[in-house]
């Protein structure tokens, strides 16, 4: 090493530990400072990756910045793809500059696989919150913007807390990341650690070391505002955050009040899963089966990896690719004590759905619904409460529908017959 750049690493090892030996909110402090938050270049576009080009860019990315990293050996697809990134309740963000995608980062909302994460991190205080979680993962920006003082990663993060926030219908993000970078996440985004410990061997970055944290979005906003609110415009993370509008944000379209956006078409799965890599063939026996059952649909069941031959997939129960989070209200013809009752659809099937509840519900009357399935589409049906269950302290209800409308129908159908978020568009076609 030559002399000159000797010396630049060893003043700059030697002002990493003088800046260590801070006290903490002094750090935090420093790392505010240093935030840049203009409104970024009309020629960057932010939005979910759907297409193959889009979605193998990303993989591409995150391949050569875990690599360099440490955090994998190479795959010989020069892609990163994990099971995950495989289930509908999995988003992918990408950031483009120039249609080149130069960052991306992937939210992974709970399924039947759960969480990266969980394997090493306890999220039973999480869980025991009011609210759905998502684990934030796969973060990576291209080589030529990594120290260009955050114009690539504070719009991918906007773009993330948006979508997380209005939706996604999540409540807490949670983490993993190396100890090198928690105290960014910490000091800028105000994440709490899930534990003090660092887990010195993650399997799912290689082994190398992790911190787990979680940020609660409903308090994070207040939060925030204290912490920025003398700061000039161009570092104020709140105003950028929850007031600022970014053009350069395309939220994807939705016809109907679904909370996840799922993307991968069989032949999408076939050719990252199949083709490029070999995720399906190396998964467990368990997580086939849950596959089976996430995917039941006989086009992608001809792409997913044979099922084990012990009979589990009658074992397990069966999960909806989309989920939805529709406000209903329920009245009859002898007015309700109190008027009509507001309550939460979010889960539903051809002659029922489930919705959650804040009374009790009588049982023995027909009432009448009205659904907002999305912001034009609404159901007005005849339903029946039959069943009444508690849910991480929250109050559910089963409804019997009498006899469906048209408008549930073809929704009904869509979500059930559709492979993804843009088949929702057209889902008059699924009827038959």
């Amino acid at each position: 090493m030559p002399a000159i750049a000797r010396m630049r690493f060893l003043l700059t090892q030697a002002a990493r530990k003088l800046f260590a030996m801070l006290p903490q909110k002094r750090r935090h402090e420093v790392y505010r400072s240093f935030v840049d938050c203009r409104e970024p270049n009309k020629r960057l576009v932010l939005k979910i990756a759907e297409t193959q080009e889009e979605l193998e860019a990303c993989f591409k990315l995150l391949h050569d910045a875990y690599v360099s990293s440490g955090f994998m050996t190479p795959d010989q697809s020069g892609m990163r793809v994990t099971i995950y990134h495989a289930l509908p309740t999995t988003t992918t963000l990408c950031a483009k500059f120039d249609d080149q995608v130069v960052g991306t980062l992937s939210l992974i909302r709970e399924s039947a696989i759960g969480f990266p994460l969980q394997r090493i991190f306890d999220l039973t205080d999480v869980r025991e919150k009011e609210g759905q979680i998502a684990e934030v993962s796969a973060l990576a920006v291209h080589p030529r913007f990594r120290r260009t003082g955050g114009t690539i990663l504070f719009p991918l993060m906007k773009f993330m807390y948006e979508y997380c926030t209005t939706f996604f219908d999540t409540r807490h993000l949670v983490i993993a990341v190396n100890p090198r970078h928690i105290e960014m996440y910490e000091s800028l985004l105000f994440f709490k650690r899930l534990t003090a410990n660092v887990v010195e061997n993650y399997d799912f970055v290689n082994g190398a070391p992790a911190v787990g944290a979680t940020l609660d979005l409903k308090h994070a906003p207040e939060i925030m505002r204290k912490a920025y609110e003398k700061k000039p415009v161009n570092r104020n993370l709140h105003r950028y955050f929850c007031e600022t509008k970014l053009p350069n944000i395309q939220i994807p379209h939705r016809r109907f009040f679904t909370t996840n956006d799922p993307v991968m078409t069989p032949k999408l799965i076939d050719y990252f899963f199949n083709q490029r890599t070999k995720v399906f063939s190396d998964l467990s026996d368990r997580k086939k089966t849950l596959l089976h059952l996430i995917y039941d649909l006989p086009e992608y069941q001809k792409i997913l990896p044979p099922l084990p031959g012990n009979g589990e997939a009658r074992q397990v129960r069966q999960h909806q690719r989309f989920s939805v989070k529709c406000p209903a209200r329920l009245a009859n013809n002898n007015p309700l004590a109190g008027g009509p009752i507001q309550v939460e659809v979010n889960e539903v099937s051809r002659y029922g759905f489930r919705a959650r509840v804040a009374q009790q519900i009588p049982s023995d009357v027909w009432l009448n619904a009205t659904v907002q399935l999305g912001l034009n589409e609404v159901s007005r049906l005849t339903v029946q409460a039959v069943q009444e269950t508690e849910v991480n302290d929250h109050h559910y209800c089963g409804f019997r529908i009498g006899e469906p409308d048209l408008v549930w129908r073809k929704f009904v159908t869509a979500l059930y017959e559709g492979h993804t978020h843009t088949d929702l568009d057209q889902a008059t076609r699924f009827l038959t």
